[in-house]
């Protein structure tokens, strides 16, 4: 076991590989969590805590009816993100002005559920501050942690994961099928020589070899791919070769430790220099990433670049041996660099600078090191992505850093690229593709937190950090990540204090995100100064954004009349050269707002369907959603019940379609407003109950909304009034025990009842009617990923047209008018 990385998500890991029968360890940990609330794996790097926890988990889950969820850490190197990075694994949006562990403790203090911390040795003092809080504050959270060293909490229950039991290789290896040590190679052998199995004649030396690998898995994962090449015997033979040149290290080192590193560094050597360059680089970039990630960060130059270079001699150097890091115990790289054999260790050494990468010589180094599983290929969003174990980054980044400002340029190229990338992804954010944009920023999210990292450590890229961080304000605002954002741009704008357009946006951003935790004087403070600044730089977008933010505090403080008062003007107005369409979109959301709760139905509905025009010439959803949960909060003024349940529930698919978390508790509270007017008493307790529980994961008190409240309040009562309290209570509850998709669903298919000679707002799809195909259903789960028709022809290996032939027929089966609706119903039938 060991040695894969498990697929970056929150709930379980998916098993990429066969896990090796670990029965003893599984039996302990089981045992230990049903007594303590706190369990820590420990055990050496390779050893396979991270397995070994998952498969815990997973024997333990059904003890958790609120779920298991996984903080992976291994990309994560500020102690202040850990609070965060684990509200965010628990789908926790908080948007209260508690300090975050406050807000977490809070938010599942009344919860039963088991939290996995990962890899918490870099950041003991945080998780151990995580762990006594959880501890300390709710009753039903149990904690099951992995660390080379244990939390030293009192609390905390250590289970010892020891390498794997290997028999004597000159003893009976008659049941030698069942040692997992030697399954394990041979499981793993067998993936790279199809039909290799254990025999008599191969078993003594396996054996050998896996005791010489000291029994750890990710050891002998490494030395098992050799088999493609070598047999068990050479391998044997090979690896003693290393060992006599390890013993030249450090004699502090464990003798555990000497054979992991012992292997790493085989395998390395095994590597072409390509490929240990390209591992080198890789080792800056944090959590997943995909191929372009890769080219961006190990490609010497641009693509561009790649066409004008000639193919070109290698130039000899030569440099004085003092200048140069100590070599290893025999000839290998130094930041890609290779000693020439045979090199005389004193005076001038001659070194062979590798050739300038292309990123086509960057796709083959990422082929052959997934076939050397130094890395490992996961599915995500928009296809493969890749991942570097945690014990292979942290050799690779000690042999980036043999040579001088190597680690320095790649973080920067990675900065670079992200930064890249996030531009991209906010020019185009008003526009179709909004729900693979968000995919690929949550799969991307600990990249992101490097880029911003390094650039807010390093001196002289603040104002890159504080450009980048400003770029990502749909992210911070429209994913639930305010937290995070604030975190980020309170550091940059520290370290940035020079009065930039990029502070001015980072001001404003700041604002906005300050405001969503209901700080208005901070809010205020911040968009006040964006304003002035920006006016003093002649930026007048910037100003215009500003503006939004002092609107929406407006609004959001209940001053009504003031609130659409601002709006009237900037909507008159029209968007700015520079202003983001959807911030401009924004403003009318919020114009219509103003006038819908001030009773100026009509006007409202006037300002809703120009904004929906506007979405719709760019195949928005984020901004039309919430145009039309105005819609419906406008027909609701006007008694039109239901054209409000139909906008409503339009609104909540695009939400979905985008997990929007606060659209989603707001629109369901409409919702469930609509069908408490409309006589469907139960069906409005239903959705109060989803509703409370999506605000328990941002603020049970609505940001102390007086109008949010008063809504819920009515709604609760009437429904309350006619079911009775018990009935009542059964419906919320059943509600509250809801997945998010499956609350949406049951929202989307359930219409509220209708009155005595009403007309039927919209068809209601009866599921059981519905029939898609195979290749239908194939290309409706695609569509729900976010893939557009050529990706999806792609995947599928059909022609373009096809796949949009297939989506026409989705569409028309269901009786649907755009993708995101296909996207939630597949949602709601999982």
């Amino acid at each position: 076991m060991g040695g894969s990385a498990p697929r970056r998500d929150h709930h379980l890991p998916a098993e990429t590989t066969s896990f090796v029968d670990r029965r003893g360890e599984l039996t302990q940990g089981r045992e230990l969590l049903a007594r303590a609330r706190l369990v820590t794996l420990t055990g050496p790097g390779g050893v396979g805590k991270t397995r070994l926890a998952a498969r815990i988990a997973a024997r333990v889950q059904r003890a958790f009816p609120d779920g298991v969820r996984f903080v992976h850490l291994s990309g994560l190197h500020d102690p202040a993100l850990v609070p965060l990075a684990a509200a965010d694994a628990l789908g926790l949006h908080d948007r209260s002005a508690q300090p975050p562990l406050d807000a977490l403790v809070d938010q599942v203090r009344d919860r039963r559920l088991l939290l996995v911390v990962d890899n918490c040795e870099h950041l003991a003092g945080a998780c151990a501050r995580l762990a006594a809080a959880l501890l300390h504050g709710t009753e039903g959270v149990r904690i099951l942690a992995t660390s080379r060293h244990r939390l030293g909490l009192t609390e905390e229950h250590l289970l010892e994961v020891r390498p794997l039991p290997v028999p004597d290789p000159d003893g009976d290896l008659s049941a030698a099928e069942g040692c997992p040590a030697l399954t394990l190679f041979a499981d793993r052998a067998a993936a790279v020589v199809p039909g290799f199995r254990l025999t008599p004649a191969n078993r003594a030396s396996v054996a050998r070899l896996c005791r010489r690998l000291d029994g750890l898995p990710l050891a002998i994962e490494l030395a098992a791919v050799r088999m493609r090449v070598l047999d068990a015997d050479q391998l044997l033979d090979r690896l003693d070769d290393r060992y006599r040149f390890l013993t030249t290290g450090s004699p502090a080192a464990q003798p555990r430790h000497q054979t992991l590193r012992a292997a790493v560094a085989w395998s390395h050597d095994l590597c072409t220099l390509p490929e240990q360059t390209v591992w080198a680089r890789l080792s800056v970039l944090a959590g997943s990433f995909d191929l372009e990630t890769a080219e961006a960060v190990c490609a010497d130059g641009t693509p561009e670049d790649d066409a004008r270079r000639p193919g070109g001699e290698r130039q000899l150097v030569a440099l004085p041996h003092a200048a140069l890091p100590a070599l290893p115990a025999q000839p290998t790289d130094l930041s890609g660099t290779r000693a020439r054999p045979g090199a005389a260790l004193t005076g001038t050494i001659t070194l062979l600078p590798p050739p300038g990468l292309r990123t086509d010589d960057v796709l083959e180094a990422v082929a052959g090191l997934v076939d050397k599983s130094v890395l490992c290929r996961e599915p995500g969003p928009g296809g493969v992505r890749y991942r570097l174990l945690d014990t292979l980054r942290q050799y690779g980044l000690e042999q980036l850093r043999r040579g001088a400002g190597q680690e320095e340029a790649a973080r920067r190229r990675q900065r670079d690229w992200m930064a890249q990338r996030a531009e991209e992804w906010e020019r185009g954010w008003f526009g179709p593709g909004q729900p693979e944009t968000v995919a690929r920023l949550r799969a991307d999210r600990d990249n992101l937190r490097a880029a911003l990292d390094f650039s807010l450590s390093d001196p002289g890229e603040a104002l890159a950090g504080l450009r980048l961080a400003g770029t990502l304000w749909f992210h911070w605002h429209a994913c639930g990540a305010s937290r995070e954002g604030l975190y980020w741009l309170d550091r940059a704008l520290t370290a940035a204090p020079e009065p930039t357009r990029e502070r001015a946006r980072g001001l404003w951003v700041a604002g906005l995100l300050a405001a969503a935790t209901r700080d208005f004087p901070r809010g205020r403070r911040h968009a006040t100064d964006a304003l002035a600044l920006a006016r003093a730089l002649g930026d007048t977008a910037e100003a215009a954004h500003a503006e939004y933010v002092l609107g929406v505090i407006r609004l959001f403080g209940d001053d009504l009349p003031g609130a659409l008062r601002h709006f009237e003007t900037t909507v008159a107005r029209g968007p700015v050269p520079g202003q983001h369409l959807s911030l401009f979109g924004l403003d009318q959301v919020e114009l219509a707002c103003a006038l819908g709760f001030l009773g100026e139905a009509e006007r409202a509905v006037e300002v809703c369907e120009r904004a929906l025009r506007l979405c719709e010439r760019h195949g928005e959803q984020w901004v039309r959603s919430y145009v039309l949960r105005i819609l419906a909060l406008a027909h609701t003024v006007r008694g039109d019940w239901p054209r409000a349940e139909r906008d409503a529930r339009e609104a909540l698919r695009l939400k979905l379609a985008v997990h929007d978390v606060i659209g989603i508790a707001l629109t369901l509270d409409l919702l469930a407003s609509i069908a408490a007017e409309r006589g469907a008493h139960e069906h409005a307790a239903v959705l109060l109950g989803g509703a409370d529980r999506v605000w328990a994961d941002i603020d049970t008190g609505r940001w102390g909304s007086h109008t949010l409240n008063s809504v819920r309040r009515d709604s609760e009562e009437r429904a309350g009034r006619v079911l009775g309290r018990d009935a009542f209570e059964r419906a919320h509850q059943r509600g509250g025990a809801l997945s998010l998709a499956e609350l949406v669903g049951h929202a989307l298919q359930q219409p509220g009842r209708q009155h005595p000679g009403e007309a039927t707002a919209e068809p209601s799809h009866d599921d059981s009617t519905v029939r898609l195909t195979r290749r239908e259903t194939e290309v409706a789960q695609l569509v729900a990923e976010g893939l557009a028709n050529q990706q999806i022809a792609d995947r599928l290996v059909i022609a373009r047209r096809t796949a949009e032939g297939h989506v026409e027929r989705i569409l028309s089966k269901l009786g649907f008018s755009n993708r995101s609706q296909i996207a939630a119903w597949m949602t709601a039938q999982r």
